[in-house]
């Protein structure tokens, strides 16, 4: 363990084996920090803040800071932190409204700088915000999604498993799984993250019926009752499918529209069989 002398502990902080604390950090009340973890100097970790294993804190990072909301009355609030994360320069992670409850960060994620993390959020395993990313309350975020830099994201919106959002936009709606959005001010489909599923181990028949579902949810013409009935009834059962549409049903908020179904339509005039991915741009 090394503990700079000028970094500042709670005596009720709970720390961790191999644990780096460097200068002028310092650790609330109540807190826990994983083995192997390490905050960089001035890093702030806040009451109620628990950090697994092996996360980084990079200087000038404020996490488990008071909610942002007026309902906040001072009750007793977490921020959890997975195993693996990395959280960069300047970000802030702020507490939970509601007694009890937590603001999540999975493991494997990286927050880059300046980026937001509003109270009650949730983001899942390996989710990456670029830059300056802003999350309003209650965003929840699925595993291994991408938020490309200065994007903002209205509260309560679901970002779904695998989707990848593009920079200097924003969404008030719900981004579904495995999609790919691009447009400003708002957010829009423009296709299926094949790439993307493709390294995450998705095979070739599901990324084709996921191709499938796509067109005929959003550039078929289609209202939504009628894609979900075609998709139940002409593509194969698939974990991946269903997971698509059950989150298109139970979404709250809606779906933003392409705003262009022709040119930005993903080419799904048949299968395919030679995976042929190049019409898509190779996002990390």
């Amino acid at each position: 363990m090394s503990i700079h002398p000028t970094a500042v502990i709670d005596p009720t902080a709970e720390v961790g084996t191999n644990v780096v604390i460097g200068p002028y950090a310092i650790v609330g009340p109540h807190c826990v920090i994983g083995d192997h973890t390490e905050l960089d100097s001035h890093a702030v970790i806040k009451e109620y803040t628990r950090l697994g294993k092996g996360c980084k804190v990079a200087s000038g990072a404020v996490i488990g800071g008071t909610p942002q909301d007026f309902k906040f009355g001072h009750e007793a609030s977490y921020v959890t932190v997975g195993d693996n994360s990395i959280i960069r320069e300047c970000v802030t992670i702020n507490r939970a409204t509601g007694e009890g409850n937590e603001t999540k960060i999975g493991s494997g994620c990286m927050i880059m700088a300046y980026s937001h993390i509003a109270h009650n959020c949730t983001l899942g395993d390996d989710v990456i915000l670029a830059n300056a990313v802003q999350l309003g309350g209650h965003v929840e975020v699925g595993d291994a999604a991408f938020i490309s830099g200065t994007c903002s994201v209205h509260q309560f919106v679901r970002i779904g498993k695998l989707a990848m959002v593009a920079g200097f936009s924003g969404t008030r709606q719900d981004i579904p799984p495995f999609a790919m959005t691009d447009g400003r001010p708002q957010a829009v489909i423009v296709g299926l993250n094949r790439v993307g599923l493709k390294r995450r181990g998705y095979g070739l028949d599901t990324r084709n019926r996921l191709k499938k579902a796509y067109q005929l949810l959003w550039f078929s013409g289609m209202n939504q009752s009628q894609a979900i009935e075609t998709i139940r009834t002409e593509i194969d059962p698939d974990p991946a499918v269903e997971e698509l549409v059950t989150f298109v049903e139970t979404s709250k908020r809606g779906i933003h529209k392409p705003l262009d179904e022709e040119t930005r339509s993903p080419d799904s005039s048949s299968t395919d069989s030679k995976d042929n991915e190049s019409v898509l741009p190779e996002f990390v």
